[in-house]
């Protein structure tokens, strides 16, 4: 597998509908929720990304605690987005204990960084979260989730908690939205037009501007 240049930022080889996991990983809740459904390869040495979807899009967990303690988490965060290898998705745990700190790593991360900033209560829904962008990107259709009933997909709690947070987005409109855009990547490249005719005119900007922000 290739190694990582000294800063840590990739490039790392993912076979196809695999991740890569940082060794740390190994053996807990967010693994485990993870195994059985898509192909787990532990690797250390990849600081600070905790986990590679492919050799250029990657996962940064910021864990309840990482929250409590400070802003330690924001070194990682720049030097991922500094970076010319990797796009770097940042998984939040937001939870009655580390909501009063959500709106600073969400105006760090999404504001000043630029980067996807996705929210889960736990790490068994993050793994849900990780399982379904890492179907999303093999497209295929047997097992993509986002290809399902609509039924389905609108009950998948970690997409709909996701798309929810969203500024100006909220419980009404999320399901809306992914019955019109079942997926992340679908919705983020929606144009205003498209989105004005599922949220409004006000809404579709703030759900515009969200994601080019994000590029």
């Amino acid at each position: 597998m290739e190694r990582n240049p000294p800063d840590g930022t990739g490039p790392v080889h993912v076979p196809f509908g695999h991740v890569v996991a940082n060794e740390k990983w190994r053996g807990s809740q967010l693994a485990q929720g993870m195994q059985g459904k898509i192909k787990l390869v532990f690797e250390d040495g990849l600081t600070p990304v905790d986990f590679y979807l492919s050799s250029r899009s990657c996962i940064l967990y910021v864990t309840e605690a990482d929250l409590v303690a400070g802003g330690s988490y924001r070194k990682r965060l720049v030097r991922v987005r500094n970076s010319s290898n990797l796009q770097g998705i940042v998984v939040v745990e937001k939870t009655q204990i580390s909501e009063q700190y959500f709106p600073a790593i969400q105006k760090f991360t999404v504001l000043d960084l630029g980067m996807v900033l996705l929210p889960v209560a736990n790490q068994m829904e993050a793994s849900c979260l990780i399982i379904q962008l890492v179907q999303e990107q093999t497209k295929e259709p047997r097992k993509n989730p986002f290809l399902g009933r609509k039924q389905t997909l609108i009950s998948e709690p970690a997409l709909l908690r996701t798309v929810q947070q969203i500024p100006g987005v909220g419980k009404v409109k999320a399901p809306l939205l992914l019955q019109k855009f079942p997926s992340i990547q679908q919705l983020s490249n929606a144009s205003i037009q498209e989105l004005e005719q599922v949220v409004g005119q006000a809404v579709a900007q703030q759900i515009y501007v969200f994601f080019t922000q994000s590029r």
